[in-house]
C-alpha cells in the first residue's frame, strides 16, 4: 500500500508537499501513558516523516503567547499553543463540549448555548489560524480534525491562505432538524464550506451534511458529494477510520502471555467467561444501559450467574464538566446496585475501573474475553470494536456485541447488532454470544476480520489524502448550482 507521503507527491512535480495535521489537542512526544481517543490512535498509526502536527498543548493559564512552541521527534514536528483560562472555558468546556458534542450525538436535552461561548469558539479558531499561518509553506496540504475546528478553514482563508485544506469529522453529523436547534448553526455550516474536502465515517453522516447544505444554504450536491458554495468547489466524502490490525493482533498475542492477562485469567476460575467493555467515561457510550443489560441477563437467565464476569474500563474524561460529574456518580450507583444484588462471596459480577489501561494490555484483555460489548448510544465510529476483532484468537474467537448506532455497525454487520437503549436486547445478545457454538463464532469472526483488515488506518489516510491532493476540479462541478 502506498504511503501517505507518496500520495502527497502524486500531484506535485517540483517538490513533495508537506502534510500539516491540525487537531484541537496534540499528543506531544514528551507525554507518556495510555492514549485515549480514536484520533490519537489512528493518526499515530498513519503518521509519516516530515509531518507537522499543530494544535493546543492542553495547558491553560492566565497569560499565553501567540508564538507556537515547536519540538520534533521521529522526524515529525509538533507545534502547540496554550489557551488562556477564558479561552479554555468558552471554546473548550462550554461550546465544544457543552454545545457541539451533545448536539452531534443527538442529545439536545444536554445541549447548552451562550452567545459569548460561541464568540469565544470563533476567537480561538482565529488564534489557531494566526499561529498556524506563520508555520505554513505554499504547497502544504492541511488536514484539520474534528468539531472543535469547524471554522478554522474560514479563518485561514480570511488570512489569505490558499492551500488545499481538508476536514474530517470524527463524530456523527446530524440532519437539518437537529442542526438548526443550535443558534447560529448556519454560520458553522458556511464555515465548513471553506474546506476543499469534508470527510465523514459513513454515508449516513455525509447524507445528513448534504441535506443541511441543501436546506440551509441552498447548494445541491451531485451523486459524488460535490457542490459549489459561493464559487468554491467542496467535496464531501465517506472515509471510515481504521486501526493497524496487524500490529494490534501482534500486541494481543504477545500481551496474552503477560503478567496482567495471567492474573486476569486466574481471577476467572473454572470455565467462567469474561465480557469486556472499554470506553471513555462519557454519556454517549451508553454505560448505564449496558450495565442494566448485564443485570437483565443475570436476572432472567440465572444459569449465567457465577459463569461470567463483566470488566468495564471507563477512563475518566472532561472531569470539570458538570454532566460528566453527574454521570460518574450515577454509574457508581448502578455498579454498586448490581453487585449488591448478584455478588457471591467468591464472585463479583461487574468489575468497574475508571483509570486508563495501556493499549497493549487492553489488547491482551480483548483476546481473553469471550464477549466484546460495544454499545454506545451514538458514536462516530468506535475503534474499540475493530480492536476487539483484531485481538481475537482465530481458533477460539470471541463475539462482538455492537450498537447499531455506532459508525462501525455500517461495516461490521456480522457482529450481534443491538439497540443500545434496550436492556433486554443487550441481555439476549449476551446470552446468544455465551452459548454460540465455535463454528458460528469462527464464521462471524472471519467475516469481520476481512473488513477490519480492509479499512485500516493507512487506508483511511490514503483515501483522504488522495482526495485532498487532487488539484483538478471535478468536471461535474461546472454543472452544479452555484450559490
Amino acid at each position: 500500500m502506498p504511503s501517505c507521503v507518496s500520495l502527497l507527491d502524486q500531484n506535485r512535480e517540483d517538490a513533495v508537499a508537506r502534510l500539516v495535521i491540525v487537531s484541537n489537542r496534540v499528543p506531544l512526544p514528551s507525554e507518556r501513558g495510555p492514549r485515549a481517543g480514536g484520533l490519537a490512535v489512528a493518526l499515530a498509526d498513519a503518521l509519516r516523516p516530515g509531518t507537522l502536527w499543530f494544535g493546543w498543548s492542553g495547558r491553560h493559564s492566565g497569560t499565553v503567547t501567540q508564538t507556537p512552541y515547536v519540538q520534533s521527534a521521529d522526524s515529525v514536528t509538533y507545534a502547540t499553543i496554550d489557551l488562556s483560562e477564558h479561552e479554555y472555558r468558552t471554546f473548550y468546556v462550554h461550546f465544544s463540549n457543552g454545545s457541539l458534542w451533545p448536539l452531534l450525538h443527538f442529545r439536545l436535552g444536554l445541549m447548552g448555548y451562550r452567545g459569548e461561548d460561541f464568540d469565544g469558539y470563533l476567537a480561538v479558531n482565529r488564534r489557531f489560524a494566526d499561529a498556524l499561518k506563520t508555520l505554513l509553506r505554499p504547497d502544504d496540504l492541511i488536514w484539520v480534525h474534528d468539531y472543535h475546528l469547524f471554522p478554522l478553514a474560514e479563518a485561514l482563508r480570511e488570512l489569505g491562505v490558499a492551500n488545499r485544506i481538508g476536514f474530517f469529522l470524527h463524530t456523527p453529523f446530524v440532519p437539518p432538524a437537529l442542526l438548526q436547534a443550535l443558534p447560529r448553526a448556519d454560520h458553522l455550516l458556511q464555515a465548513m464550506c471553506a474546506y476543499d474536502v469534508v470527510g465523514f465515517h459513513t454515508r449516513t453522516y455525509r447524507q445528513a451534511f448534504l441535506e443541511c447544505v441543501t436546506e440551509m444554504l441552498g447548494a445541491r450536491a451531485d451523486h459524488d458529494g460535490r457542490f459549489l458554495y459561493r464559487g468554491r468547489p467542496v467535496h464531501a466524502i465517506v472515509d471510515p477510520i481504521g486501526i493497524d490490525p496487524d500490529r494490534f493482533a501482534a500486541n494481543a498475542e504477545d500481551s496474552a502471555r503477560s503478567m496482567e492477562v495471567r492474573l486476569l485469567r486466574e481471577s476467572l476460575p473454572g470455565s467462567r467467561s469474561l465480557a469486556i467493555g472499554v470506553d471513555r467515561l462519557d454519556y454517549s457510550k451508553g454505560l448505564a444501559n449496558r450495565f442494566e443489560g448485564f443485570a437483565r441477563l443475570l436476572a432472567t437467565r440465572p444459569e449465567h450467574r457465577r459463569q461470567v464476569s463483566f470488566l468495564q474500563v471507563a477512563a475518566r474524561s472532561r472531569e470539570d464538566i458538570g454532566d460528566y460529574q453527574r454521570l460518574r456518580r450515577e454509574l457508581d450507583r448502578v455498579v454498586g446496585d448490581i453487585n449488591g444484588r448478584f455478588s457471591e462471596f467468591d464472585w463479583v459480577p461487574l468489575r468497574y475501573m475508571t483509570r486508563a489501561v495501556r493499549r497493549t494490555t487492553l489488547a491482551g484483555f480483548f483476546r481473553a474475553a469471550r464477549l466484546g460489548v460495544v454499545t454506545p448510544l451514538r458514536d462516530g465510529m468506535n475503534l474499540v470494536a475493530k480492536e476487539y476483532i483484531a485481538a481475537q484468537d482465530p481458533v477460539d474467537p470471541g463475539v462482538l456485541i455492537l450498537s447499531r448506532f455506532a459508525g462501525a455497525a455500517d461495516e461490521l454487520t456480522e457482529a450481534l447488532l443491538v439497540n443500545p437503549y434496550d436492556s433486554d436486547a443487550i441481555a439476549d445478545a449476551m446470552h446468544t454470544a455465551l452459548t454460540m457454538q465455535p463454528v458460528e463464532r469462527q464464521e462471524r469472526w472471519r467475516a469481520l476480520r476481512d473488513k477490519v483488515w480492509q479499512n485500516t488506518a493507512s487506508h483511511y489516510c490514503e483515501v483522504f489524502l488522495s482526495h485532498l491532493a487532487a488539484d483538478e476540479v471535478h468536471p461535474h462541478s461546472r454543472r452544479l448550482r452555484a450559490v
